[in-house]
Formats: C-alpha cells, sequence, structure tokens
C-alpha cells in the first residue's frame, strides 16, 4: 500500500467536507486526485461509473422510490399510520407505542428514514401532543423510530450495500479459515432484516414505556376497542396488503427485489386509482419528479463512492486496514465494539448511503477476517448507521422532527439520546447472535 496514496485520496476528501463540498464533489475530486497520482488515464472514472450503474439490482433503487411517493399520495400511509393509531389504548406511552409501530409499518413500504419520520410525525407529533405529552419527547420517539424505515424491508440502504459487497470476494486466507462465505444478495438482506428490525423496535418500545411511565403518559381517553381495530384494518385492507404483497412475493422466491418494486409501482397505481379513487395524474407526475431528483441524487453518489472505494481495494488499503483492526485484539466481540462505535461516529457526519458505499469496501474484508457472513454484517452496518439519522450534527429525521413539532434541534437531540444508546445495545445483541439475522434467510431456503 502507497502511504502517499492514502494521505492524498483521504486527505483531500476530508479536506473538502471541512470546507462544505458536497459529498458527491468531495468523492470525486478525491478520486481524480488520487488517480492523477497513480498515473490513471482519467477516462478510466468514466468506465468505473458506467459500469457501476449498469447491473439489474440497481433498477430496484428508482422503483422503490417511485413506489413509496405514490403509496404516500395514494393514501396507503395514512391508512397505515391509523392501524396502528387505533391500537394504541388507554395504556402506559400508547400513543407514543403507536408511532413505534407506524413507523414500522411505514418502513415495510417506503425503505427511506426521512420519508417514514415525516410520514409518520405528521399524524402522530400532533396527537401526541394533544394527548399531554412534550412535544420534544414526541419528535424525538418519532425521529428515533423513523429510522425503522431503512432495517424493515424493503430498504434502500440495503440495495445499495447488496450492489457495493457483490463484486468484492473474500480473501483467500479467510476462505482457508472458515471456509466458503455465502454470497451477497438483495433478496437475502431483505429477508434478513426483518428480526433484528423487530428487535429494534421491541427495545424502542422498552425504553419508550420505561420514560413515558416515569413521565406520566399514557394513551388515549378511550378505551381499547377491537371494533375500531377491525374497522381500521378493514378499511386499511388494501394497504395492509402492499407489504405483504411485496415481501410475500420476494421471501416466497416468486419475484426478486427488483422485480417486486415494479409489482410495488403497479399495485399502487390500482389500487390508488381504482380503490380508493385518491391518487391523481398530477399526484403521478410529482411522484415521478420526486423520484428523478431523489434517484438522482443517490446515483451521482453511487459513480463517484465507486470510483473512491475501487482506488481503495486495487491498492490493498481494505487488506491493511483489516490487518490493524486484527492486531489489536483476537475477540470477535471486542472487534464488534470497535466496528459499532465506528460506524456510529460515521453516521453522525456522513449521509448513510455515502457511507455505505465507501464504507464496506474498507469494512467488508474486516468482516471476513473475523469469518462473519456478509449479510449479517450488512445487517448490522445498516442498523448502526440507522442510528445516524437520529444523532446530531447531520440528523436528517431531528431536522424533519423539528420542522414539524416547533420544537429546537438540541432539545430533540437530547430526548432522542436514551433511545440512540437503547439502539446500539440491540446492535450489539444482533452483532454477537448473528442467528437474528441468518435464521430466517436459512428457513425461507437462502
Amino acid at each position: 500500500m502507497d502511504g502517499y496514496l492514502v494521505e492524498i485520496l483521504f486527505g483531500t476528501f476530508a479536506f473538502l467536507m471541512v470546507v462544505g463540498a458536497p459529498i458527491t464533489v468531495a468523492l470525486g475530486v478525491s478520486a481524480l486526485a488520487a488517480m492523477w497520482y497513480l498515473g490513471d488515464n482519467p477516462i478510466k472514472m468514466v468506465q468505473i461509473a458506467w459500469s457501476s450503474v449498469g447491473s439489474f439490482p440497481l433498477m430496484a433503487l428508482p422503483s422503490f422510490i417511485l413506489a413509496g411517493a405514490l403509496m404516500e399520495a395514494a393514501g396507503l400511509s395514512r391508512r397505515l399510520i391509523a392501524v396502528a393509531e387505533t391500537m394504541a389504548g388507554p395504556f402506559t406511552g400508547g400513543i407514543s407505542a403507536a408511532t413505534v409501530l407506524a413507523c414500522l409499518f411505514f418502513g415495510a413500504i417506503s425503505g427511506s428514514g426521512p420519508a417514514t419520520t415525516a410520514a409518520v410525525g405528521m399524524l402522530m407529533i400532533p396527537a401526541m401532543a394533544r394527548a399531554g405529552y412534550a412535544r420534544g419527547y414526541a419528535a424525538s420517539v418519532t425521529a428515533a423510530s423513523g429510522g425503522l424505515g431503512i432495517i424493515i424491508p424493503p430498504s434502500i440502504p440495503m440495495v445499495i450495500f447488496g450492489i457495493s459487497a457483490m463484486g468484492l470476494q473474500p480473501p483467500v486466507e479467510a476462505v482457508e479459515k472458515f471456509g466458503t462465505f455465502q454470497s451477497v444478495s438483495i433478496s437475502k438482506l431483505f429477508i434478513a432484516g426483518f428480526f433484528p428490525g423487530c428487535l429494534m423496535a421491541g427495545m424502542l418500545l422498552a425504553n419508550n414505556y420505561i420514560r413515558c411511565r416515569a413521565a406520566g403518559y399514557r394513551g388515549s381517553a378511550e378505551p381499547l376497542s377491537i371494533s375500531k381495530i377491525a374497522h381500521a384494518i378493514y378499511k386499511g385492507f388494501w394497504a395492509i396488503m402492499a407489504p405483504v404483497v411485496i415481501l410475500g412475493g420476494i421471501y416466497t422466491g416468486m419475484f426478486t427485489p427488483t422485480e417486486a418494486a415494479i409489482v410495488a409501482i403497479f399495485y399502487t397505481l390500482f389500487v390508488g386509482v381504482v380503490i380508493y379513487r385518491e391518487l391523481t395524474l398530477r399526484q403521478m407526475v410529482a411522484a415521478l419528479e420526486t423520484t428523478t431528483w431523489l434517484a438522482g441524487r443517490v446515483l451521482l453518489v453511487l459513480f463517484t463512492a465507486t470510483i473512491f472505494g475501487r482506488i481503495l481495494v486495487e491498492n490493498g488499503v481494505p487488506a491493511v486496514i483489516a490487518k490493524g483492526m486484527l492486531s489489536l485484539t483476537d475477540s470477535l466481540y471486542v472487534i464488534w465494539i470497535l466496528v459499532i462505535a465506528l460506524l456510529l461516529i460515521v453516521g453522525m457526519f456522513m449521509e448513510t448511503l455515502a457511507a455505505i458505499m465507501i464504507l464496506v469496501p474498507v469494512m467488508l474484508p474486516v468482516a471476513y477476517q473475523m469469518g462473519v457472513d456478509p449479510v449479517h454484517f450488512g445487517i448490522v452496518m445498516i442498523c448502526t448507521l440507522s442510528i445516524g439519522f437520529q444523532t446530531p450534527p447531520l440528523g436528517e429525521n431531528l431536522f424533519i422532527a423539528s420542522g414539524i413539532s416547533n420544537v429546537s434541534m438540541e432539545e430533540i437531540s437530547l430526548r432522542a439520546l436514551p433511545f440512540a444508546i437503547t439502539g446500539a445495545v440491540a446492535i450489539y445483541i444482533i452483532a454477537c447472535f448473528p442467528q437474528i439475522a441468518l435464521w430466517l434467510p436459512r428457513v425461507v431456503g437462502y
């Protein structure tokens, strides 16, 4: 490994980030500087960028974004949230617990943390405030629960992780020591994320109950009504069926994640136009505009991050980092602590998708050297980075919750900190017990 190359690559990247350059510019310019130092033809950047978007699985990215936008416009998301709200009842922390469940439901159709926070927060933060909850707490529980949007499949970060990891082969010494590793697939990542997402939600619910009991927050004034729950489920039947159709098709092997995204689009169009009759042509156009903007933004980051990662891999930087970490300790549990701590710090300062694309070529070799299944590692990485949505200074969910609740970022951040700690504990459990993530894929034949 060339020490000067590492200084040029990371030094240029760090400098541009400090001066406030967009992540795409920082990645692209630092990669170009490294290529200039290595004497490579700059046309190589174009070739790598072109090959990075030529994969069939990447088609799932804009498709899931469009499906999520259409579902919100068609009223599916509102009906899912209504189902969760009827389950609040008069229990301690009932409405805030319903907020966690609403984010869990909505995460199954959006694949995005900020989208989940915005959709659920618009309805649930005012509802909690009317029930006597402090607006700061209402905003914090929504921001924390919004991170479930990228853990519960389908998940856009899982698509990006799968694409980033598919081209990385395990080191020869890792194969000799631990045997053949399972291949990475987006379908397997989607299936593996189900139970970790439920565990993260369960820890949030436990934390919420303890804090609401201390603060005296209760649920709705009305008793739990089975008839109201049944009525909400009846009205939201077609909305509830959306994640069932999408995930059921993937879990049973009827279609791939990319095909599932197309199915989700046509299912939403049918339900929104024919059954609910709320989806208009203007809303469809707006959903297409949103998809174009978001997909273009992600693809620009993907171009430059792929080039950045390729330079790292071709010059042996990940192998050196892996050996450095493994030289500190041979305890898998200690190394997990180091990896999770690093990802938590990165998540505070870097956008999730960019962090995945940059860190996968660096961190996955460490996972292979530890004998960790790459799908298990991917779930731990995505769960850890999801906490970045609720931690300053970058936390996107904090900004959204602050705008909805009119509460300062500082207050929401302090109130969200216990949820972040709870999430970190849940992630360490997922890391130490890989069957939480890997049992379900094996059951369904992956």
